[in-house]
C-alpha cells in the first residue's frame, strides 16, 4: 500500500469528490447526477447519513486528496441474541489509485471499526457485474453465504 494514507469521517466538503468517485465508473455513470452544482438529493443523504449515530460515511485520503469512500451502517437485530451487524455500501477507490492497496486498507478498516462497535458480523454486497468487486472482497476473507434479492422501488 502507498504511504500517507489516512482514513476519517467525512466532511460536507467532501461530498463533491465523494459523488465523482461514484460516477467514476460504467455502473455509477448511470446512476449518480455529478454536476455542478451537486443536486439537493445527495446533501439530503449526507446530512440524513452525518445525524445518524448508526452510520459512517468514511473517507480515504492522501494528503489533501479524498481518494476512497465507504459507508457503514450500524444495525441491531433480533436474531443472533440481539447482536448487531455492520454493513458496508457504496465503497468507491479513485481510479487514479485503483490497485495499490487502499481498498484492502479501507476495508480492514471497516473491519475494526466494526468490531470496535461491538458487531458480531460484518457485510455487504456488490453487483455481479462487478467481477472484479466480488473477487477482491472473497480475498478478504467475505464468503457468498447468502443469496440477496432487491427489488428497485419506482
Amino acid at each position: 500500500m502507498e504511504k500517507g494514507i489516512n482514513f476519517r469521517i467525512a466532511t460536507e466538503q467532501d461530498l463533491d469528490r465523494i459523488v465523482e468517485m461514484l460516477s467514476d465508473d460504467e455502473l455509477g455513470k448511470t446512476r449518480e447526477r455529478y454536476e455542478q452544482s451537486l443536486p439537493e438529493s445527495y446533501i439530503a443523504a449526507f446530512q440524513a447519513i452525518t445525524s445518524d449515530p448508526n452510520n459512517e460515511l468514511v473517507v480515504a485520503y492522501q494528503g489533501n486528496e479524498v481518494i476512497d469512500v465507504q459507508q457503514i451502517t450500524f444495525v441491531p437485530y433480533i436474531t443472533y441474541q440481539g447482536g448487531w451487524r455492520a454493513t458496508i455500501e457504496g465503497v468507491r477507490i479513485a481510479s487514479s489509485v485503483r490497485g495499490k492497496g487502499i481498498g484492502t486498507e479501507l476495508i480492514k478498516w471497516a473491519i475494526r471499526r466494526a468490531k470496535e462497535r461491538g458487531c458480531h458480523l460484518i457485510q455487504l454486497t456488490t453487483d455481479k457485474q462487478r467481477g472484479n468487486a466480488l473477487r477482491f472482497y472473497e480475498r478478504l476473507g467475505f464468503k457468498p453465504t447468502h443469496e440477496g434479492l432487491k427489488m428497485k422501488l419506482e
